[in-house]
């Protein structure tokens, strides 16, 4: 709607994850290279943690965008507190047959699928995002499943993602096998006041705008309200397009930001 108007090629402020629109603040630069040598290195397991909108699962898509096709990976993107049978999700992630088998069947299944995989000369990661849904037992199971070897190779591994009680979960008495397992991870904090400015600089320089579209004090308050976080700094952003647009604005200034963060938060709360 208001891409013309201020000369975009795209929305640059959707809250959808698009690879070429990750901006590597520190704690993202931080979390890449740990995604990158645990794949490498083979580390049987690596933790990436990070508040709700924070920007973990663009880092993904990042990455699945970049591995060599010798690495063969499967993503489970849809946990859920009711999500069923883990190793059929695991098996449909790497599009193994899993309908109308039982758990035993799944898992000589995935196993050859593991021998084979590793005879080709690939290794096979597994992602799961959202994984603080999985449950004590779930998480279990992944260790277990991580136990899978051919002559002191790991044949499986696997790449945690979600919100910080991912970690403290994880660090309970009864997963320590687990946490011992964990050799490459961080936590992804909240963007800095340099950051987020120069998170939207870049996220308008993608979209083919100008990088004065957004006054210092429109940045300085989407920063101070979001807390530092990128979903919120992209919603505040991309309602103050709306509300420049409508009101035929060349430039989002601070009082035009200030609207859209209070009526934001109106819209939330009546939510």
């Amino acid at each position: 709607m208001y891409e013309s108007f201020y000369g975009l090629k795209e929305k640059p402020f959707a809250l959808a994850p698009d690879p070429q629109f990750l901006f590597l603040a520190r704690p993202h630069r931080r979390a890449l290279i740990q995604l990158q040598y645990s794949v490498a290195d083979e580390a049987a397991f690596c933790l990436i943690t990070g508040e709700v909108g924070s920007g973990k699962t663009t880092l993904i898509r990042h990455l699945l965008a970049s591995v060599e096709q010798t690495v063969v990976v499967g993503l489970i993107s849809n946990t859920s507190l009711n999500f069923g049978r883990l190793l059929q999700w695991i098996c449909m992630s790497f599009g193994l047959e899993h309908s109308a088998k039982d758990d035993v069947s799944l898992y000589e299944s995935f196993t050859r699928f593991l021998i084979d995989e590793y005879a080709k000369g690939h290794k096979v990661v597994l992602i799961v995002d959202e994984a603080q849904n999985l449950g004590e037992a779930r998480l279990e199971e992944l260790r277990v499943l991580s136990n899978i070897n051919a002559d002191k190779h790991l044949l499986l591994q696997t790449i945690l993602v979600g919100q910080p009680e991912l970690r403290t979960l994880i660090n309970a008495p009864q997963l320590l096998q687990l946490a011992q397992r964990i050799s490459a991870g961080c936590h992804i904090g909240a963007l800095s006041a340099d950051e987020a400015r120069s998170y939207v600089h870049h996220r308008l320089r993608v979209a083919g705008g100008q990088l004065n579209l957004f006054t210092s004090a429109a940045i300085r308050l989407a920063y101070q309200n979001s807390g530092g976080i990128p979903r919120l700094i992209n919603q505040y952003c991309d309602r103050a397009l709306i509300y420049g647009y409508g009101s035929r604005r060349p430039r989002i200034d601070g009082e035009l930001m200030a609207q859209a963060i209070e009526d934001r938060r109106t819209s939330s709360t009546v939510n």
